[in-house]
């Protein structure tokens, strides 16, 4: 239901306003480089570059991060936004919000050297792994990189997991008389035309997150992902499977009353939709329980190097985790925000119920699922 970003994957369980087209050329070299010569661009921590003070100086001097696909109605960020400019005064500019992964790691590649390049990445996990293995992201250790969960972070810190959550089915209950709450309920021939994935899995991470579930409630596995779009052809074989790619004007309009996404921003649409008169309903499938997170990453040629990395400081720190958590996402360091006290316990209870222990696929699994919904996802919803 949220707009196509939607790119995702990864682990434990992701300002609106177009990027303005500068010319082309990086940004000024003596803003992002200290009086001792400390160049933020190459800077792997806060301390290599003389501590948070002065990567916020430097920031400071950079005066701008350019950001894509970040939706503000995606995991609290427009609260993430307006708090990263409201504590250090500096303007941030996303250009196509409602971009995917994808879109992202083309913007890198076909800016390169250009100042209208995107400073930071918000990736599904699957997308995270491919920009690392084509060399585009820059490796830096945020304070708390070491309190990080050791499968949810690149070792060389091209990237780490943020936040997460589960496929979940959303339904407008005015409009579906029974909401469905497993996959299997999907095939239920009253649910014809009503059935939408937010974005294309091809290209969105949580669209891959709802073939992967789908897999996984019809005996698939980490290894098989096949029986995921056995089931998405099913679905449009018996009319129940809609194109359109569910977003919140979908829903509103009644185009997409039943919407496969991740469970942080099901519930967060079930906010947004009470004064809007839809009673929309969130329920993590039993039969398929799939679990993931969304990777931060610094484009290696950044061109407000400084401002990237104190945005990631931002993410990471414990007004930014838990800015996440109030939009229903699991922050990475959940866990150790318990064990210190420091996470916002009332937000936390409100997210959504989950029974058992999640576990994930590895790389090497994700990148297999890649290859096979790459090759075999048109067919499965062709014709």
């Amino acid at each position: 239901m949220s707009q196509p970003r939607t790119a995702a994957l990864a682990g434990s369980l992701a300002v609106v306003a177009a990027l303005a087209l500068s010319a082309c050329g990086a940004a000024p070299d003596n803003a992002s480089t200290t009086a001792d010569g400390k160049n933020a661009a190459t800077a792997t921590s806060a301390a290599d570059f003389g501590g948070l003070d002065a990567l916020a100086k430097a920031a400071k001097k950079e005066g701008t991060l350019h950001a894509i696909a970040l939706p503000r109605d995606w995991a609290n960020y427009g609260a993430l936004i307006d708090g990263f400019t409201k504590k250090y005064g500096i303007k941030i500019t996303v250009e196509n919000p409602d971009g995917t992964s994808q879109d992202e790691i083309n913007a890198v590649t076909s800016r390169k050297g250009q100042d209208r390049a995107p400073d930071v990445l918000d990736l599904g996990s699957s997308f995270a792994l491919s920009a690392a293995q084509q060399g585009l992201l820059a490796p830096y250790k945020v304070a708390s990189y070491a309190e990080l969960p050791a499968g949810q972070k690149d070792p060389q810190a091209r990237w780490y997991n943020d936040y997460g959550g589960y496929i979940s089915i959303g339904c407008d209950a005015k409009r579906v008389k029974t909401c469905p709450t497993t996959f299997a309920d999907l095939l239920k021939p009253q649910y014809k035309g009503q059935v939408a994935l937010n974005g294309n899995p091809t290209k969105s991470g949580s669209a891959f997150g709802g073939v992967y579930a789908a897999a996984l409630a019809n005996g698939g596995s980490f290894d098989s992902i096949q029986p995921g779009l056995d089931f998405f052809a099913k679905l449009k074989k018996n009319g129940n499977y809609t194109p359109v790619e569910s977003t919140p004007a979908t829903v509103e309009k009644g185009e997409t009353p039943i919407s496969i996404d991740w469970d942080y921003l099901n519930a967060g649409y079930a906010d947004e939709f009470k004064s809007k008169g839809v009673d929309w309903k969130v329920a993590v499938p039993t039969d398929g329980q799939f679990s993931q997170f969304y990777s931060q990453a610094i484009n290696k040629d950044a061109p407000h190097p400084a401002a990237a990395r104190l945005w990631q400081e931002y993410l990471y720190s414990t007004e930014g985790q838990n800015l996440w958590l109030k939009g229903y996402a699991r922050p990475a360091l959940m866990v150790a925000m318990e064990k210190a006290g420091t996470l916002d316990k009332t937000a936390a209870a409100k997210l959504p119920k989950v029974s058992g222990t999640p576990s994930f696929p590895t790389e090497a699994q994700q990148s297999k699922a890649k290859t096979v919904i790459a090759q075999g996802w048109a067919k499965a919803v062709s014709g």
